[in-house]
């Protein structure tokens, strides 16, 4: 008769071992990584979520997911999962509160119709944003800024881009590739009163 190894004192003791190594490594990278992230990922949270007071609820469990993800394998880079982790969150959340249980609503098409219009206070959260982006946009590189207005904007292909500013295929691909990443930067992860050096 084979003797399993979940049964086998040794591998079983192995196990523990190899679990209590992974929550010692955790702890370690979570405090040397995640916990210095600590502002940005407020300043993010309180930015991208309209109700403030959960604000700390929505951190402790991105810092959940994050240490629970860390104990399986340690993230390469640490600041990029805690914001991914942080989007996703927040993306559940949004699609959750968008779930409208058909027994809460009698008439369904009152709903439809109130969900169509955005109400003032999206209208000016919208707004906001927008004069955030089009801050973020004044801080970057004015050729960056420029392909992404060409492209994301006015709608130009990569070729009408480069035709427009008289560069090659693959340099307004660069531009757009800095400028996005500069304005990911500059929108999501720095304190917004930090600017970026033109």
């Amino acid at each position: 008769m084979v003797e399993r190894s979940d049964s086998n004192p040794v591998t079983a003791h192995m196990r523990l071992l190899d679990a209590a190594d992974a929550v010692s490594l955790a702890d370690a990278w979570f405090k040397r990584e995640i916990i210095p992230l600590e502002g940005s990922l407020m300043r993010f949270l309180q930015y991208n979520w309209r109700n403030e007071s959960e604000a700390l609820d929505l951190r402790q469990e991105i810092y959940v997911r994050v240490y629970e993800a860390a104990k399986k394998q340690i993230p390469d880079n640490a600041k990029q999962f805690l914001f991914t982790t942080a989007r996703h969150l927040l993306t559940d959340r949004i699609r959750q509160a968008r779930v409208i249980p058909l027994d809460t609503s009698t008439n369904l098409d009152a709903v439809e119709i109130a969900g169509e219009a955005p109400g003032p206070d999206q209208v000016v959260m919208a707004r906001d944003e927008l004069r955030h982006v089009q801050n973020a946009l004044e801080m970057i590189q004015p050729r960056w800024r420029e392909a992404i207005v060409l492209g994301r904007v006015e709608g130009l292909s990569r070729k009408e881009i480069a035709q427009r500013m008289g560069v090659s295929d693959g340099t307004v691909a660069q531009y757009l590739t800095h400028g996005i990443c500069a304005l990911v930067d500059l929108l999501y992860i720095q304190p917004s009163d930090q600017k970026r050096s033109k």
